[in-house]
């Protein structure tokens, strides 16, 4: 039988919460062994799903950020979803370069997160917020998870 662990947490939509959110979302999967590579992927990928929020979620307010993952066997599930403004085209936003943000922004989020882990979904619907979950297969060398 494959044992599940999990965890939430919910943070306010400050830059300060970007670095703490991706290490202990990093964190949390050190219990599945991941190699540096793995881990490097995964603070990424949480980075720039935490950055959108901040930046484009809630662009003229502090709102809240709700961060939930699971493991279940070799496999890291993270899920962050907000409750800000909300993307009106989920497929033009996912195009590389496109920004809404002007030239201080790359438009790159997206891409960089289905770039480094095994599975991007999002879902928005706009004024009601916006929810990315994502996957990481873990490399499995050994059975070290309790």
């Amino acid at each position: 039988m494959v044992k599940k662990n999990s965890f939430s947490m919910t943070v306010d939509s400050r830059s300060v919460n970007e670095g703490f959110v991706r290490s202990v979302v990093s964190t949390f999967a050190t219990v599945l062994d991941p190699t540096v590579e793995e881990i490097s992927d995964i603070k990424t990928a949480v980075s720039e799903v935490i950055t959108n929020c901040i930046v484009h979620a809630y662009p003229d307010t502090i709102g809240k950020i709700y961060i939930n993952c699971d493991i279940e066997g070799n496999v890291l599930t993270v899920r962050i979803r907000d409750r800000g403004v909300g993307i009106p085209d989920v497929k033009k936003a996912m195009e590389p370069l496109y920004t809404t943000a002007g030239d201080e922004r790359a438009g790159l989020g997206f891409a960089v997160m289905q770039s480094f882990m095994d599975c991007v979904r999002v879902r928005s619907k706009p004024e009601k917020g916006t929810t990315v979950v994502m996957k990481k297969y873990i490399s499995v060398r050994y059975d070290n998870r309790r």
